[in-house]
């Protein structure tokens, strides 16, 4: 018996597949549709309070930022796109983002100063598969470059080696500084 190999579909056409209005949510990895786990209220409780604070802080210091609801980072040249828990956005550069708006997609890491993850089930994608594409060097045309990514690991969910053994709640910061990404961890912070 043969079995048939799904077909890896186009980014455009994810984004023309994507449901509105649905309980579910999905994310586009690598030219394959992914369906995400729904968040636990523990997890959007740690997102609600990283909006709340980086708001306060964007208002206090009338930064020209904003954090959107919804909005795709798509990396370039690639067939992925992701929903961040958390985006930051320079609305200085959103001219400068071709498909915005129209789409709320961005893909250019000057558009982009902060994204944070909150590490649910599925760990390995905000360690392994999204962090290699929003903080490679921007050195290069095909990579994005974002200024500052973290991965919020509230429940010490990820691998040892990401959060060290014994395993304890962990925040991962990885800076964009000359060129290279520099990562400060902080543990045992009332995460």
């Amino acid at each position: 018996m043969t079995q048939a190999i799904p077909k890896p579909v186009t980014f455009e056409e994810f984004v023309d597949w994507l449901p509105e209005n649905t309980a579910v949510r999905y994310e586009f990895h690598n030219g394959s549709i992914v369906e995400m786990a729904q968040p636990i209220g523990e997890h959007e409780e740690v997102k609600g309070f990283l909006t709340i604070k980086l708001s306060a802080a964007i208002d206090r210091l009338n930064l020209p930022y904003i954090i959107p609801n919804q909005a795709i980072v798509r990396p370039l040249e690639k067939d992925s796109g992701y929903f961040p828990d958390v985006l930051v956005l320079n609305r200085a550069n959103l001219v400068n983002e071709t498909l915005w708006k129209k789409e709320s997609i961005v893909s250019l890491g000057a558009s982009i100063p902060l994204v944070i993850e909150v590490v649910s089930t599925n760990w390995r994608d905000d360690y392994y598969l999204k962090y290699a594409d929003y903080v490679r060097v921007a050195s290069r045309r095909e990579e994005m470059g974002i200024a500052e990514y973290w991965i919020v690991d509230y429940a010490a969910l990820g691998g040892r080696n990401f959060i060290g053994n014994p395993k304890q709640p962990t925040i991962s910061v990885c800076n964009l500084v000359d060129g290279e990404y520099q990562i400060s961890k902080f543990q045992e912070c009332g995460v």
